[in-house]
């Protein structure tokens, strides 16, 4: 008897011990924390991403509908803005509250804050650097003295600084010291700007081009010698131009603003200018009535434009070797190149009929030889028609 109650109390020992066992790993297995409070603070995690995705499908989603009704593109521009920081706000409060169960009365508590307050300061500049497209939009009004690309590069530049001060935020939240990476950075900066001198110019290069708007996005372009294009993109460094047979060029921005470019889309008008030659035996009459004529198609042409807000001229202007020389100074109010080249079409259908009903025609340039008197002249044997030409020319001459 007294041996089976000792087998009893041994096994009794045991069990309490191994109950020991299970509440110490109860209480330190999860991460040396507590599974209970591990479990919580895993529910409140999991409660938080809950509402994350509820947020993102019915708040956002709510205000997107409110934002649809207005006639601004404004606040959608803003909804869209603070969408993924809003998404953010669950996540973090359930973070703060699981971290404060996990680490009641530990030492970790403070870093466990930090933590948060790290996702704090995402969040926020988050929002700051989302928030630069609507203000973008909220710019429209200033477009005209900024210009598209002006305000793009302010957004860009706005960027930039958000995410470097949120970064330096971020750090300074850990304890980091932000000064003595920033006085690194400097020396480094040193040594690259000087062996980036061309970026720093390039760069310079484009703010100048903005601020004299030589050319905005959608011109037409021509920088002798480098490119001649539609511009597309004003960038930091290079503008890119895509020429007529779609190719793009990127070109430097000190090259556009140390070379003379000619901006064609910035034309009042377009110009033709033609020298119009016809034969050496027209007569004046003739000469007169081809001027009249075309001179008073482009004068009464209502797409043609008009003294004194351009000059117009149809006037014989020389004797050239191998014909009388007209000069046809004119220009459209269009300057779009399609409708130039049909107006230019146009008149060149009725010079053609003007010439040949005024009874003369177009020269091309000819040789003509005289062979005196007297000359001799070679005459290929057996080549009786061909005699018989050269006797007759030798004839006249």
């Amino acid at each position: 008897m007294s041996s089976a109650a000792e087998a009893g109390d041994s096994v009794m020992v045991q069990l309490q011990d191994l109950w020991a066992i299970a509440i110490d790993v109860w209480n330190t297995s999860f991460l040396g924390i507590n599974v209970g409070q591990g479990l919580f603070a895993l529910l409140i995690v999991l409660v938080g991403i809950i509402a994350r995705g509820m947020i993102a499908r019915w708040l956002i989603g709510a205000l997107k509908r409110l934002a649809l009704r207005t006639e601004t593109t404004f606040d959608d521009a803003v909804v869209d803005a603070i969408a993924g920081p809003m998404k953010l706000v669950p996540v973090i409060i359930s973070l703060f509250f699981a971290l404060n169960v996990l680490q009641i009365g530990a030492e970790g508590a403070v870093r466990g804050h930090q933590f948060v307050q790290s996702l704090v300061v995402i969040a926020l500049f988050w929002a700051l650097h989302n928030a630069v497209g609507p203000l973008a939009h909220a710019l429209k009004g200033l477009r005209n003295a900024l210009t598209p690309v002006m305000i793009d590069w302010l957004t860009k530049a706005l960027r930039i600084v958000f995410i470097i001060v949120g970064a330096a935020a971020v750090l300074q939240v850990w304890d980091i010291p932000v000064a003595g990476i920033v006085a690194g950075l400097g020396l480094f900066g040193v040594a690259i700007g000087l062996g980036a001198q061309d970026l720093f110019k390039n760069l310079i290069a484009g703010i100048l081009i903005l601020t004299e708007k030589r050319f905005l996005p959608g011109d037409w372009v021509k920088v002798d010698g480098i490119v001649e294009g539609t511009v597309e993109e004003i960038n930091f460094r290079s503008t890119l131009v895509r020429r007529f047979d779609k190719g793009p060029v990127y070109v430097p921005n000190s090259k556009l603003s140390d070379n003379a470019v000619t901006n064609f889309s910035r034309m009042t008008h377009r110009r033709t200018y033609w020298i119009i030659g016809v034969r050496y035996d027209a007569t004046a009459d003739q000469l007169r009535e081809i001027r009249d004529k075309v001179l008073g198609y482009v004068q009464s042409h209502p797409e043609y434009a008009q003294a004194p807000e351009v000059s117009t001229f149809m006037r014989v202007d020389s004797f050239g070797p191998s014909s009388i020389d007209f000069m046809l100074y004119c220009f459209t109010k269009t300057t779009n190149w399609g409708e130039w080249l049909r107006l230019k079409e146009d008149l060149a259908f009725f010079i053609k009929e003007t010439v040949e009903n005024a009874g003369t025609d177009f020269a091309f340039p000819s040789t003509s030889v005289y062979v005196e008197s007297g000359a001799d002249v070679f005459t290929p044997p057996g080549d009786d028609a061909g005699k018989a030409v050269v006797a007759s020319e030798a004839g006249k001459g």
